[in-house]
């Protein structure tokens, strides 16, 4: 036993388990494919039977969740590249990381569509009567990627994506702010997840919120090469570069909103000194400046 612990132990070191790439592929894989888009498999091809569009935002809220969970003890749980790239305009996160952790949420999210096409092969093939399509009534692409609905212009779309992505990072920035009223520890991917619902009851009609680039652009690639072929590209008159670009314009709208109009107005003080032992110290040291003030006036007079 203790040889098979020793041999664990140079793989983990060599192989180093906390590798910012592996891990996003590990959380990504569970996330945002896995969870959300196994839950829309489960909708769309048991013709609701066995599910409904809230399940489908309760599997992308728990993913979100448990993502978070895996995640955020080694690398703060970066699950949207908009969140990394935000970070990274205030200060927070270095730029020569943003590449790394965009090109590794492309890639979990691309295994993780492959995940749920061979866990609902036979379904979808059953479905669909084998023919894999992006349009019409029998249409499966909608599973792993973002489409518009037929009332939604494209200006529209691009509209609906800027102010959903900001409204996202600024309750995001929010959740971030330590001076804001802080969460207990654990609290903040329950917290993320709850949003996530939000957003998805609330603004999903349109274009199923994606509001995560690489989300949508994985998946995407791999429904390219998995049988539905161009049309992922062409379908809604090119649709598919919107939820790949509004969302980095919404984000830094939403981010640069909460600097300027919350963050920037609080009061001048360091985390420590908003701490409770913190305020005690300085209590105590007015409360000897005071006394030093009532001797001297004693001596005076």
């Amino acid at each position: 036993m203790s040889i098979f612990v020793q041999c664990m132990n140079m793989c983990l070191q060599n192989y180093h388990c906390r590798s910012v790439f592996i891990l996003h592929c590990c959380f990504f894989f569970m996330h945002l494919q896995v969870f959300g888009s196994g839950a829309a498999a489960q909708v769309i091809t048991s013709e609701g039977t066995h599910g409904s569009y809230l399940t489908i935002q309760l599997g992308s809220a728990l993913g979100a969740i448990f993502g978070m969970l895996v995640a955020q003890g080694v690398s703060g749980a970066h699950l949207n590249p908009v969140y990394s790239m935000s970070l990274c305009v205030l200060g927070r996160h270095p730029w020569t990381k943003l590449p790394l952790y965009s090109l590794s949420q492309l890639i979990g999210a691309f295994l993780g569509a492959g995940t749920v096409y061979l866990q609902y092969y036979d379904a979808i093939q059953a479905f669909t009567g084998g023919q894999l399509l992006v349009a019409g009534p029998n249409a499966t692409a909608g599973i792993f990627s973002s489409y518009p609905a037929e009332h939604l212009s494209f200006w529209g779309g691009l509209v609906d994506q800027v102010v959903a992505a900001a409204l996202f990072l600024l309750c995001c920035m929010a959740l971030e702010d330590k001076r804001n009223g802080p969460l207990p520890d654990g609290l903040q991917p329950i917290v993320v997840g709850v949003l996530i619902l939000t957003m998805g009851v609330s603004m999903g009609s349109n274009c199923g919120f994606p509001l995560n680039p690489a989300r949508d652009l994985g998946p995407r690639l791999f429904t390219f090469i998995a049988g539905w072929g161009p049309e992922v590209f062409k379908a809604g008159g090119g649709w598919w570069w919107v939820p790949l670009v509004a969302p980095f314009v919404g984000g830094l709208l939403g981010t640069l909103t909460y600097e300027l109009l919350i963050e920037a107005h609080h009061p001048n003080t360091s985390n420590e000194e908003q701490s409770p032992r913190r305020q005690q110290e300085v209590v105590e040291l007015e409360e000897m400046e005071l006394e030093e003030v009532v001797v001297d006036s004693g001596h005076n007079t």
